[in-house]
């Protein structure tokens, strides 16, 4: 065992779990503490400069930060149900309180722009985010799509009742106020006519536009006016073109995609909508709240069904049969295994929703671009630079599959470092180091600059629209949000994990007090050991969570480690305010992205 290598940016960064799970790296309890304080523009730009779209991300991301919530982990033993905070709903709130302060901290469009020219193909998150990133740097950037307006999938496979259009048209705003050419209605049919222009740098942010399909099942062919792929159903139904849907409607597939299908056509007028889906409901692709919002408007979702074959009379759809199946692990795979028995679903109307693939048709075989067996484009691990053509780079769904907003916003942050690196002759490969800042929140004996007084409050739940006008049209918004008495209650229960116990060896004379007072009992003085196993072992309290650190001291006097397991602190500020030397302190540590710009270029170690 060795002491903690404090001074290595990652080790606090692992303990906010929150932005150490964002893809873009948001800083959340920092705009959640802004918004306890009342203070709504500044929480919106903490989100816009890490996340782009806090009012879209608010309302649709699959918040990969909620599960790693170290709340939902110390209220284990005095609530039921642990939940972590609201975080997602609590980023909507930066957005729907905002006042128009926002404009004024917002960069301006450069004055005098650079003479290099960036195209972006496709309006989605990944190419706005690009867009958004090297417009402010000066760059020339044009973003084409084949369709009228800008945000790709979010604009047109979102539904309504889950993001209103509006929400978009804002946030797109603020992009193209920057000086960012949005070329709508422009569709790109040709990369090497694209390339031909002269651009200095070409992005490919065209999403994954090409839904699965079943064609081999029988009656797929002969059925085909009453079967729909999902995603171009949901394109069709935002777009206006699919206003009404056949009375008994199924939807194939366990993903979000799925959710969304099956809620839309709901709204659509059908009598019976249900899921099925060939896994277990626990194994379901789609987020835990998103099938909760589906069951909670009365929508069944019927795991372990295969589909075998869809039923047709005289010509028309009429049912789906299925198997039965069983799903077994074996070596850490999943097995579906036939159980024989064979179940007939009728249904007028079926949606098939099984996922996803990347389409490249406009990029020609002898542009000059590798891909790889799977379709995807052979690019840097880090720079997302082609292998083979340098001057062009991908993210989001284009560059490595279907994923997600954030994800394809923190490709995009990526990939446009990389593109300013590349238009100044520096090696993409050699990334910038985040900056890290630590800062003393110390303001009297027992003082502290942040609320450090955790509540028992449980998660509080979002309000909705009444069912029966929610229910009845595919453009009246679900969820409600947070009104302000809510939000505060919500951003209370967060644990500020931000703001770091840092200790001191030099300052300790081991009286234990800060071991006594510990309310979750996360510190030890203990005697030194051998490995890290036998450590978590010989704690005041084990330490059972291997994927979360222990903060090590220097040997004391004594020869003793100070030893605190950072999963369940609280982060109250107890132990500094025991301490009579000073050896804990409290320290805010914010760490920052590097993004496109003056700060990503020179020389990086």
């Amino acid at each position: 065992m060795q002491p903690t290598n404090v001074n290595d940016p990652n080790y606090f960064h692992r303990v906010v779990d929150c932005q150490w799970a964002c893809p873009a790296h948001t800083p959340v309890p920092e705009y959640i503490r802004l918004i306890s304080q009342g203070r709504f523009d500044e929480a919106y730009m903490v989100n816009w400069v890490s996340n782009v779209f806090p009012g879209i991300l608010g309302r649709t991301c699959d918040r990969p930060c909620e599960p790693a919530c170290r709340r939902g982990r110390v209220e284990e033993e005095n609530i039921a149900k642990p939940e972590p905070v609201a975080i997602c709903r609590l980023k909507r709130v930066t957005a729907d309180f905002k006042g128009e302060g926002v404009r004024a901290l917002m960069p301006a469009p450069p004055k005098q722009r650079k003479g290099q020219r960036v195209a972006c193909v496709g309006a989605g998150p990944a190419s706005l985010t690009v867009a958004r990133d090297l417009a402010a740097q000066g760059y020339a950037v044009t973003v084409f799509d084949g369709e009228v307006k800008a945000g790709g999938f979010m604009r047109s496979q979102v539904p309504r009742f889950r993001l209103p259009e509006e929400v978009i048209d804002e946030e797109v705003g603020y992009i193209t106020q920057l000086g960012v050419e949005l070329r709508g209605g422009q569709r790109i049919d040709s990369m090497k006519a694209l390339l031909a222009e002269g651009w200095d740098a070409v992005f490919v942010g065209s999403g994954a536009p090409r839904g699965r399909d079943l064609p081999e099942l029988p009656g797929r062919q002969a059925g085909a006016a009453q079967i729909r792929v999902g995603i171009d159903w949901l394109a069709a139904v935002s777009f206006g073109h699919v206003k009404q849907v056949g009375k008994k409607v199924l939807v194939l597939g366990g993903g979000n995609t799925a959710m969304d299908c099956c809620r839309s056509a709901r709204r659509l007028g059908a009598d019976s909508v249900k899921v099925l889906v060939r896994s277990t409901y626990e194994d379901m692709k789609a987020s835990p709240w998103e099938k909760e919002d589906a069951e909670h408007e009365g929508i069944p979702i019927l795991p372990c069904h295969s589909p075998l074959e869809f039923v047709l009379r005289d010509g028309r759809l009429v049912a789906m049969r299925f198997e039965i199946v069983e799903s077994v692990y074996a070596n850490g795979k999943r097995k579906l295994v036939p159980t024989g028995r064979v179940v007939e679903e009728p249904c007028d109307e079926v949606l098939v929703a099984v996922g996803q693939e990347n389409a490249f048709p406009w990029i020609e075989v002898d542009a000059g671009i590798a891909f790889n067996e799977w379709g995807l484009p052979l690019l840097g691990e880090k720079s997302f630079q082609s292998t083979t053509l340098p001057q062009v780079f991908f993210g989001g769904d284009a560059a490595l599959g279907p994923k997600n907003i954030i994800t394809a916003v923190a490709q995009g942050h990526e990939a446009a470092v990389s593109i300013d690196r590349f238009l100044h002759g520096e090696d993409v490969d050699r990334r910038p180091p985040p900056h890290v800042n630590l800062m003393s929140q110390k303001m009297g004996i027992h003082q502290w600059s942040y609320d450090n007084a955790p509540v028992n409050d449980a998660r509080h739940k979002v309000p909705w629209a009444a069912a029966e006008a929610a229910l009845k049209s595919i453009r009246v918004e679900v969820e409600l949000g947070f009104d302000l008495k809510a939000a505060f209650k919500e951003a209370q229960r967060c644990l500020n994990c931000d703001v770091q116990t840092v200790f001191a060896p030099k300052l300790c004379i081991e009286c234990d007090a800060c071991v006594d007072i510990c309310p979750t009992d996360c510190l030890t003085l203990a005697a030194p050991v051998a490995t890290e196993t036998e450590l978590r072992t010989a704690l005041t309290a084990p330490a059972v969570n291997a994927e979360q650190a222990l903060y090590v001291s220097e040997p004391l006097k004594t020869g003793r480690w100070m030893v605190k397991d950072e999963d369940v602190c609280l982060h109250c500020g107890l132990c500094a305010e025991r301490c009579p030397t000073g050896a804990w302190d409290m320290q805010k540590f914010l760490l920052t992205t590097a993004q496109a710009g003056a700060a990503c270029r020179g020389a990086l170690a």
